[in-house]
């Protein structure tokens, strides 16, 4: 059976936010402070707060190359040409679901993936986000993202924004979301805030909400930010080299903290995706942590009862993308339950609309294929699985 005969389910689906979202969205007594998207381009992803530009060094994609469209680009432009003139709304992206056969979806940021990429203010004082402050851009970002949602409620779900500068106010907003706007999931940037990892005793609270509220906790990059530490390893100054780096580095410090740091021995029924940075590196990663563990462990994690990879291997979801032919390896060695599928739709290293049929061609089990984009995208999300396309 083909793979498109199947529900086909997308962990990890893209909007790409108009520049004056939280201009029109934000709490009033904000709004003087809004971010703004940099440009009227859409595909320029930037976005001002405060005092900064977060992609820090971001830049938009050059057009021509020697004065000449480049065939890729050629045809990036025409796959995008509908979403491009219908400015990336909601119609637009069902659309988009329909022609690359994704029946459903949860739906991540672009801009908002980095906006708050700030320290908090009781870190590094004035230059960074106050904690209410911050609250309100997630607050702003979760709104017009319900609002986008509604366009086809049955088909996309969305992710609620948290904002770890206000941990409290993260419980608040994550109930908010959930039990009222019908998200999910919960995400948050892999770097953190106040100097704490994520295994920090601060964050428990929250991740008893996320818990309680059965849904996944959510880890996605998005390029380089003034967060610590820094995936993209500062010094690198071409998206090539240090995009490299970013994404799957981002994925593995959560990783290391969630299933070392003993989060997943104090919260055994917290589900974990991992988004957007691969998933040909956990043996390795996860094999050097279980070593690690049994080298220091009895004495700097005596609080966990399971190796590592066992906590991973019972709580945590990777996705992986149609070009990732290394990913054979994961499946070796972890099976066939921990892995979802994402298209990265409408970033600039997504295979759409031909996102779906790429994967198909992948030499992973096909058991793994049809798992990855049906039954473990429903056991992850707790969502039912229906054909639409």
């Amino acid at each position: 059976m083909a793979l498109k005969d199947n529900v086909i389910a997308d962990s990890d689906l893209h909007v790409m936010e108009p520049p004056d979202l939280w201009q029109r969205y934000i709490a009033p007594e904000y709004r003087h402070a809004a971010p703004v998207g940099l440009t009227e381009l859409t595909r320029d992803m930037r976005v001002r707060v405060k005092n900064h530009t977060l992609l820090r060094l971001g830049h938009v994609r050059p057009q021509h190359v020697d004065g000449r469209k480049t065939g890729w680009r050629d045809e990036h432009e025409s796959v995008y040409a509908d979403a491009e003139a219908n400015a990336w709304d909601a119609a637009s992206t069902v659309r988009a679901m329909d022609t690359e056969g994704l029946d459903l979806a949860v739906m991540f940021p672009s801009r908002g993936l980095f906006v708050l990429g700030l320290d908090s203010s009781d870190h590094i004082g004035s230059d960074g986000l106050e904690p209410a402050y911050a609250m309100a851009i997630a607050r702003a970002y979760n709104d017009w993202l319900a609002d986008y949602c509604a366009e086809a409620p049955d088909r996309m779900y969305g992710a609620a924004m948290l904002a770890p500068h206000d941990i409290e106010g993260s419980v608040v907003e994550a109930r908010r979301c959930v039990e009222e706007l019908g998200f999910k999931a919960v995400f948050l940037a892999p770097g953190c805030v106040n100097g704490r990892p994520w295994h920090h005793p601060a964050y428990d609270p929250l991740w008893a909400e996320i818990e309680r509220l059965d849904v996944p906790l959510s880890f996605h990059g998005g390029g380089q930010t003034y967060l610590t530490p820094d995936f993209s390893l500062q010094v690198l100054d071409k998206l090539m080299l240090w995009h490299t780096f970013n994404q799957p580095l981002a994925i593995q410090f959560c990783t290391v903290s969630l299933c070392g740091g003993g989060v997943l021995e104090r919260f055994p029924n917290l589900r974990v995706a991992l988004l957007e940075g691969n998933c040909s590196w956990a043996p390795w990663l996860l094999d050097r942590l279980d070593e690690h563990y049994e080298w220091t462990g009895w004495y700097e994690a005596t609080d966990l009862t399971m190796k590592p990879s066992d906590y991973f291997r019972r709580n945590c979801f990777l996705s992986v993308e149609p070009d990732e032919d290394t990913a054979v390896h994961f499946v070796d060695w972890f099976g066939t339950d921990n892995l979802v599928f994402s298209t990265d739709y409408p970033h600039g290293d997504s295979a759409f609309p031909h996102a779906v049929d790429e994967f198909e061609k992948m030499g992973l089990p096909h058991e793994a294929k049809v798992k990855a984009v049906g039954e473990n995208w429903s056991k992850l999300y707790k969502l039912p699985l229906e054909k639409h396309t």
